[in-house]
């Protein structure tokens, strides 16, 4: 379908009004784009062309360059959509790190076998545990997994509001994200360790609930501290 001037200013005034924009405001925004597709027009350019085939984005943007948006923090919205994102991720790494933990895996072995006269002969068979090199690789694939799915989740969860600052928030995240999940790998390997020489016979009940608690809350509050840090001070409400 043609993108007609008509429908452009008509997708912009439902977008405005969404937003929150006075309608006297979007009235005279509305009178402005209307000139300004007019004149695109002249020039041979048509509406969808001019306006980059995105006309939402296009009226979010003006409607941000010209300080008509109150931005909210959203900062429990970004951490519970990063929170959800990363359960999967979190849970799979303590599966892969029980792979190797439990030797549920591993091929060796050992038997014993009692001679006639009473001597007990055992034989020990060592191989190489395959859980081991899993964990490695299940731990780098997490990690790509959890990079996935917490930036697409906050990025749906700005998205839907029409956030003006989720385009600052996202480009944040996207550079500090790697950052937050090895953070929070490390804080599951902390509770290994301690759950090892501290909890003892039941570590495996301590460290999988502890461990995936730890690292998803990581997440989370990393997730919540960028978009802090790249959402406006400025007529922030919530």
């Amino acid at each position: 379908m043609t993108l007609t001037v008509e429908n452009a200013i008509h997708q912009a005034m439902e977008t405005w009004r969404h937003l929150g924009v006075d309608q006297d405001v979007a009235d005279e925004m509305a009178e402005e784009l209307a000139a300004d597709l007019t004149a695109a027009a002249l020039d041979g350019r048509s509406a969808a062309d001019y306006i980059g085939g995105d006309i939402e984005a296009l009226a979010t943007s003006w409607a941000i360059e010209r300080g008509l948006l109150p931005t909210h923090r959203r900062l429990k919205e970004t951490a519970f959509a990063a929170v959800t994102a990363a359960a999967i991720p979190a849970l799979a790494a303590l599966v892969f790190w029980w792979a190797s933990w439990s030797h549920f895996l591993d091929p060796s072995g050992e038997s014993a076998v009692t001679t006639l006269d009473g001597h007990v002969l055992r034989e020990v068979r060592r191989f190489p545990n395959p859980g081991v090199p899993l964990m490695w690789v299940g731990w780098v694939a997490c990690l790509i997994a959890g990079f996935c799915f917490v930036r697409r989740a906050v990025d749906d969860s700005l998205r839907r509001p029409l956030d003006p600052a989720r385009d600052a928030t996202m480009r944040a995240l996207t550079k500090a994200l790697p950052v937050i999940l090895v953070a929070a790998g490390l804080m599951g390997w902390a509770v290994g360790v301690f759950g090892a020489y501290v909890v003892g016979y039941y570590q495996l009940l301590f460290t999988f609930p502890v461990a995936l608690v730890a690292m998803v809350g990581t997440v989370a509050a990393g997730a919540a501290w960028v978009r802090h840090r790249t959402c406006p001070p400025l007529n922030a409400t919530g």
